[in-house]
């Protein structure tokens, strides 16, 4: 990769191979037709257009982003299907995405059931750039030290994780609005997955470089509560990145203020958001946008 090239971290798109494999799904997850149909979550209809790797392409071009980091979506919960199942959606999707070519990087996945670490290496030499991790799998100090043969196979290959919110809690609460899932259980996944890496993950796990994405759902302001609590958290960590998806000025410049610019970076979730900018300033963007991506990616220091 280039110096400068610019890198978001984190988007979503289906390649042909896995929307095929979707489809040909009767139970959830599945796609019936251009309907997505998951568990806990009301019906919803996708955009086609969405996931047209050329439209995409000129989309991100058209915001100056030269490689798009895309990820399976773990909403769908098809990590934590049972092996022989997850196992067919997951190398639809290596296939199909790895072959999308340029302007395109993928983050590998991994079941959950019974972990891979092997698989994960398969496609890590295939030229994935790391493993996303839903975060329910990481809720827990203790649901940490179970995913720690896959943590470890990414740390061995000099490779990050991607920690992305994970599917919703089943409910039978039909007037919840469609705002609800993202705004309350994905925010409530993401902060419990920071703070059970920031309890055991690093002391398990020494060399490897993670990243949060959407902003850890501002875990990092809550800082001070962690000290008002008794809780201590230990030096700024350089090796633990959080990407601005869903969030604007205001949240990243209190997440900046807790963390430092050195470890945040670009993370749209497009389709389902557009990139932001915490609006302070050229070096600020250039470091989130560019050199910060890159050391996630290749590790060094800020």
């Amino acid at each position: 990769m280039q110096g400068h090239a610019v890198v978001d971290v984190h988007q979503h798109l289906w390649p042909v191979d896995l929307v095929h494999a979707l489809r040909a799904r009767s139970t959830p997850p599945r796609l019936d037709g251009w309907t997505l149909v998951l568990e806990g979550e009301a019906p919803f209809e996708v955009d086609p257009s969405d996931h047209d790797p050329a439209k995409r392409r000129a989309r991100n071009l058209d915001d100056g982003i030269d490689l798009a980091l895309l990820s399976l979506s773990s909403p769908l919960g098809i990590e934590w299907l049972p092996p022989s199942t997850a196992s067919t959606l997951i190398d639809a999707w290596h296939r199909g995405a790895l072959a999308l070519g340029t302007g395109y990087g993928v983050w590998a996945a991994a079941g959950l059931r019974e972990p891979d670490p092997d698989g994960l290496a398969d496609a890590l030499d295939a030229g994935c750039v790391g493993l996303q991790v839903p975060a329910n799998a990481l809720g827990t100090p203790a649901a940490v030290r179970r995913v720690v043969p896959l943590l470890a196979m990414c740390a061995s290959h000099d490779k990050p994780v991607l920690v992305h919110p994970g599917p919703a809690g089943a409910t039978a609460d039909t007037e919840l609005p469609a705002w609800w899932v993202p705004v309350v259980d994905y925010v409530h996944q993401m902060a419990a997955a920071w703070w059970a890496w920031h309890a055991v993950g690093r002391g398990l796990l020494p060399g490897l470089r993670i990243c949060f994405a959407a902003a850890a759902g501002l875990a990092p302001v809550h800082h001070e509560r962690l000290a008002a609590r008794g809780g201590r958290l230990g030096r700024l960590d350089p090796d633990v990145f959080v990407d601005t998806s869903s969030y604007g000025p205001r949240a990243l410049d209190a997440v900046i203020r807790v963390l430092g610019i050195d470890t945040v970076v670009l993370g749209s979730d497009r389709p389902y958001a557009d990139p932001t900018d915490p609006g302070l300033g050229e070096a600020a963007t250039v470091a989130i946008r560019s050199l910060n991506p890159h050391r996630l990616l290749e590790g060094g220091t800020p």
